[in-house]
């Protein structure tokens, strides 16, 4: 058995979740997202899809990017103009 990196929980199915160096042992996929996801940085809550990335930090959706930077950025695409 072993030992969830996130809640220290001692549990027989942990996996574990390897990115370039950086490794760790989780006994549930809440636990590794709470550890891996990154958060808003306008509400704080954990980005699961691909968000919205800008210089400022990563955002879980449009209305997030507006409200911190004044952003005009869209979760619909304008079929006319493809943007």
């Amino acid at each position: 058995m072993a030992i969830c990196d996130m809640c220290g929980n001692d549990y027989d199915k942990t996996f574990t979740v390897t990115r370039g160096d950086r490794q760790g042992t989780y006994d549930s996929f809440e636990c590794a997202i709470t550890a891996w996801a990154p958060g808003c940085a306008h509400c704080g809550c954990r980005i699961l899809g691909h968000g919205i990335e800008s210089e400022h930090g990563f955002f879980c959706c449009s209305h997030c990017a507006r409200a911190a930077l004044g952003a005009q950025r869209s979760d619909r695409v304008n079929e006319s103009t493809g943007r």
